[in-house]
C-alpha cells in the first residue's frame, strides 16, 4: 500500500504515478462505502457512489494510464434523434441499426481505424464489457439486421455484456465513434448503459432534434457535460427547410446561459434517405471534417483529453465530498440510535444499583431468611448492652446453633435477580420503542421484536450474581487470613460473616458505614456490628466498597451485554474515519483536477473546438 505521502510526492514529481495511485485509492474507498442506512437522500447517493466507482473503472484511470490513446467520442441523444442514422453518414456506410423500432441500438458499437484496434481491444476502456469483433458489411440495408451478435434477455430485453469493435479505415485515426443507446429508452438496461457510456467519453456528439432540443433529459446530460468542462458539439438534427434561422439562436442562447457556449453546434437538415436508409453525404459533412481535424492535431487531442479528463476529476472531487457528507449523515444517525439504546440500558443499571442502596432488597424474602440467620431475641439484647461487650459475646451467642446462611444467600440472590430483570426488561422496551420511533432504527429492527429481555437473560444475571457471591465470600477468606482474625473468622465462618457483607453493601449508602444506617427493623445494623467486632470499621468500610464495586461493573456488564442486542446493528455502518479519509481525497482530487487543467493548456493552444 502506498502512503499519502508517497502519493503526494509522486503528484509532486509532476508524473502520472502518483495520481494514478490517488485515483485507485479513492476507488477503493467509495468501493468500501456502504451506507446502509436508508436516510433522506442516500440510495441517490448509493447510485452516485456507484457511478463514481464506474467512471473511475471505465474512463478516468483508463484515460491516466494511456493519455496519449486515441480520443472516444460517444454519440449519444434522446428516443428517435437519428443517432444511428448519423453514426452511418460518417462512416459513408451502414455500420448500425437504424428503423422506427424503439430501441434501435441495442449493443454499443465502436467505430475505430484499423491502426486503433489495440487501443480498444483490451480491457483499457470500459473493462465490465466484453469485447465482441465485428465486420462491416458495405451492403447491409441500415434498417436490417447488422449480424452483430447480441444475447435476448428476460421478456426479449437484449442484455448487453459486450462493446462490438467494427475496424474501418474511413474513420479518421485518432478518434472512435460509440453509438450510444438512448438517454430515455424505454429500456432500463440501455438508460444505465447510455450513462455509462457517456461518462466513458472524451467528447461527446450530442444528437437532438428541432422540436426537441429544449427537452428535460437532453439538458441534464448537457449539463452534466459542462459541470464536468467535457468537450461537447451539439448536432441539431432533421431541421426542415426555413426553421434554422429561428431555432438555431434559441438553441446557441441556451447553450451559452448553460455554460456551453463555445460548444460546436452542427445543424443537420431533414432530408429523403436513400435506399439503404443513408443520409446524403454532404449533410454531415462539417461534422466529418470537425472530426478529421481534431484526429489530425496530436496537441489539440491532448488538450482535449486532459480537459476533459481535468473536468471529471473535478466533478468527482465534489462526489467524493458529497459521499463523505452522507457518511457525516450516516454516523450522525447512528450516534442518535446508539445513545437511545445505550442510555435506556445505562438508565436501568443506575435504577438497579439504587434498589440495593435504599433497602429495598432488605425485605421480604430476604429480611425473613436474614432474621432466621441472626435471630432476634438474644442478639438485639446484646447491641442493648453496647458494642463495647459485643465482642465478648458474639462466640457464645452463635455456639450451637449453624447459621444458615444458604437460604440467606438465594434469598439475596432472587431478589438481586429479580431487580436487575425487571429494569433490564424496561430498557429494552425503552429502546426499542425509541428505535422504532426512528425510521433508521425501524430500518435495523426489520421484524425482530427487541421490546423484551433475551430468553437467557434470567439464567445469565442468577450465574453473574452468584459469582459476585462467591468473590465476595473470597474477599472474607483474605482478610481473615491474618492469624489474629483467623479465630474469629472460623468462630462465625467464611459463609456467616460474608452474607454479613452482603447485607451490608445493600444497607450501604455511597460507601459509608456505620451504626447510624439501619434499614428494615435494624438488621442491617446487626451484620454491621459483627463485622465491625471481627475486622474492624475501616476493613469492614473498604470491604464494603469493594463489594459494591464489583456488583456495580458486574451489572453495567449485563446491561451492556443486553444492549449489544441493539448496539451490535449498527456494525453495518460505515467507520468514523471514512469520512475524514473522503475529504482528504476530495481535496487531493481538486488539486489533481487544477495540476490536469494546467498541463492541458500547456499541451495544446486549443482547449475548445
Amino acid at each position: 500500500m502506498v502512503s499519502v505521502r508517497q502519493t503526494a510526492e509522486g503528484e509532486a514529481a509532476g508524473g502520472p504515478a502518483g495520481a494514478v495511485v490517488l485515483l485507485e485509492e479513492v476507488l477503493a474507498a467509495l468501493q468500501a462505502l456502504a451506507l446502509p442506512l436508508q436516510l433522506p437522500g442516500a440510495e441517490q447517493m448509493r447510485r452516485n457512489v456507484a457511478g463514481a466507482q464506474g467512471q473511475l473503472r471505465d474512463y478516468v484511470l483508463p484515460r491516466y494510464h494511456s493519455l496519449q490513446a486515441p480520443l472516444l467520442a460517444v454519440v449519444g441523444g434522446s428516443t428517435g434523434a437519428g443517432k444511428s442514422t448519423l453514426v452511418n453518414a460518417l462512416a459513408g456506410h451502414p455500420v448500425t441499426r437504424a428503423g422506427a423500432i424503439r430501441p434501435t441500438t441495442r449493443q454499443p458499437i465502436l467505430l475505430h481505424h484499423p491502426g486503433d484496434r489495440h487501443w480498444f481491444a483490451d480491457q483499457r476502456i470500459l473493462p465490465g464489457l466484453a469485447r465482441t469483433v465485428g465486420t462491416v458489411r458495405k451492403d447491409f440495408p441500415a434498417a436490417g439486421s447488422t449480424g452483430l451478435p447480441g444475447a435476448a434477455g428476460p421478456g426479449g430485453e437484449e442484455q448487453v455484456s459486450s462493446l462490438v469493435l467494427l475496424a474501418d479505415d474511413i474513420v479518421p485515426q485518432g478518434v472512435a465513434l460509440l453509438d450510444a443507446p438512448d438517454i430515455d429508452s424505454i429500456s432500463d438496461a440501455n438508460r444505465k448503459l447510455a450513462g455509462q457510456l457517456l461518462a466513458a467519453a472524451d467528447l461527446w456528439l450530442f444528437v437532438t432534434t428541432a422540436n426537441r432540443y429544449a427537452d428535460a433529459a437532453p439538458w441534464e446530460l448537457l449539463l452534466e457535460a459542462a459541470r464536468r468542462n467535457i468537450t461537447v458539439a451539439v448536432v441539431l438534427d432533421r431541421v426542415p427547410e426555413g426553421v434554422e434561422e429561428e431555432i438555431r439562436p434559441d438553441l446557441a442562447g441556451m447553450l451559452e446561459r448553460e455554460g456551453l457556449g463555445g460548444a460546436p453546434l452542427f445543424v443537420v437538415p431533414e432530408a429523403a434517405l436513400d435506399a439503404r436508409g443513408m443520409l446524403p453525404p454532404e449533410s454531415v459533412a462539417p461534422i466529418r471534417t470537425w472530426l478529421g481535424d481534431i484526429a489530425a492535431d496530436s496537441a489539440r487531442r491532448s488538450a482535449i483529453a486532459r480537459r476533459t479528463l481535468s473536468g471529471a476529476i473535478g466533478a468527482m472531487a465534489d462526489k467524493v465530498e458529497a459521499a463523505a457528507d452522507a457518511v457525516q449523515a450516516q454516523l450522525a444517525a447512528g450516534d442518535r440510535l446508539r445513545q437511545d439504546a445505550a442510555g435506556a440500558y445505562s438508565d436501568a443499571a443506575r435504577r438497579a444499583l439504587l434498589a440495593t442502596q435504599d433497602g429495598t432488597l432488605l425485605r421480604g424474602e430476604v429480611l425473613a431468611r436474614w432474621q432466621d440467620f441472626v435471630g432476634t431475641g438474644e442478639f438485639f439484647r446484646s447491641l442493648e448492652s453496647g458494642i463495647g461487650q459485643l465482642r465478648d459475646r458474639i462466640g457464645a451467642f452463635f455456639s450451637g446453633k449453624p447459621a444458615p446462611s444458604v437460604k440467606v444467600e438465594a434469598a439475596i440472590e432472587s431478589g438481586l435477580q429479580a431487580v436487575i430483570v425487571d429494569e433490564a426488561a424496561k430498557a429494552a422496551e425503552e429502546a426499542d420503542a425509541r428505535w422504532r420511533d426512528d425510521p433508521a432504527g425501524r430500518q435495523l429492527l426489520g421484524g425482530d421484536d427487541l421490546a423484551a429481555p433475551s430468553v437467557s437473560l434470567a439464567d445469565t444475571v442468577a450465574a453473574e450474581i452468584r459469582a459476585w457471591q462467591a468473590d465476595l465470600l473470597e474477599l472474607i477468606r483474605v482478610e481473615g487470613q491474618d492469624r489474629r482474625l483467623r479465630a474469629r473468622v472460623l468462630s462465625f465462618g467464611v459463609n456467616g460473616l460474608g452474607v454479613m457483607l452482603m447485607v451490608g453493601v445493600f444497607a450501604t449508602t455511597g460507601g459509608l458505614t456505620g451504626l447510624e444506617i439501619g434499614v428494615a427493623g435494624g438488621t442491617a445494623v446487626v451484620g454491621q456490628k459483627v463485622l465491625e467486632a471481627v475486622f474492624g470499621e475501616d476493613a469492614v468500610r473498604r470491604l464494603t466498597k469493594t463489594a459494591r464495586e464489583d456488583l456495580a461493573r458486574r451489572t453495567d456488564s449485563l446491561m451492556q451485554a443486553e444492549a449489544a442486542r441493539f448496539l451490535s446493528r449498527l456494525d453495518v455502518l460505515d467507520s468514523p474515519e471514512a469520512a475524514a479519509v473522503l475529504r482528504g481525497q476530495a481535496r487531493r482530487l481538486a488539486d489533481l483536477a487544477e495540476q490536469t487543467a494546467r498541463a492541458g493548456q500547456d499541451g495544446g493552444t486549443e482547449t475548445r473546438p
